[in-house]
């Protein structure tokens, strides 16, 4: 990635807008190529031969997560329980399972985490209602900051107060205390 950035930013050199977007198109150009280059892990031997029901196959098993790993489904997963879901998927929609009835059974058998969206109910509320209460609540705070970082900033920028004429009297008379204090040190 770096070379790439070095090779186009000695090739537009010259052109110093050019440079401070080239980061940017690199990122853009790598996650492009990700989203080419997506590999499914379901292996040859598991595919069904009629097109239809592995495009179903391939559907339920997009939904479903990976018990092993982290909010991945078993679509994408190549971990052997990943594998052995996925069998289980095909066997059930060979057997004539609809769809729902593969996801009840799997439901039923490894409980709602199974579902990479789990349903809208009483038990999973807190799940659908932590993001949006987290992101609002660190909204609210950053913008408290900025507000309160705003105020600041105009206090700064703002001039200090002209001191009263008693107070200037009492500022000249600690100076003239001072002077004389550093000229008697020197002598």
């Amino acid at each position: 990635m770096r070379e790439l950035v070095q090779t186009l930013s000695s090739l537009c050199g010259r052109c110093m807008a050019w440079n401070r977007f080239l980061p940017v198109l690199g990122a853009i150009l790598c996650f492009g190529l990700l989203a080419v280059s997506s590999a499914h892990a379901v292996q040859p031997d598991e595919v069904m031969t009629d097109p239809a029901q592995e495009a179903r196959a391939r559907d339920l098993s997009r939904g479903l997560r990976c018990m092993v790993c982290q909010n991945q489904s078993i679509d994408d997963s190549s971990a052997p329980l990943a594998r052995d879901l996925r069998l289980l998927v095909r066997e059930r929609i060979a057997a004539g399972d609809s769809n729902q009835q593969v996801l009840d059974f799997l439901v039923a058998r490894y409980g709602d985490y199974v579902l990479l969206k789990p349903p809208f109910e009483t038990s999973t509320l807190p799940l659908w209602l932590l993001t949006p209460l987290l992101l609002a609540g660190g909204g609210l705070a950053l913008w408290g900051y900025s507000r309160r970082r705003s105020k600041a900033v105009k206090a700064a920028q703002e001039a200090p107060p002209r001191l009263s004429e008693e107070e200037e009297a009492r500022l000249a008379k600690l100076v003239a205390i001072e002077r004389a204090a550093g000229e008697e040190s020197k002598a």
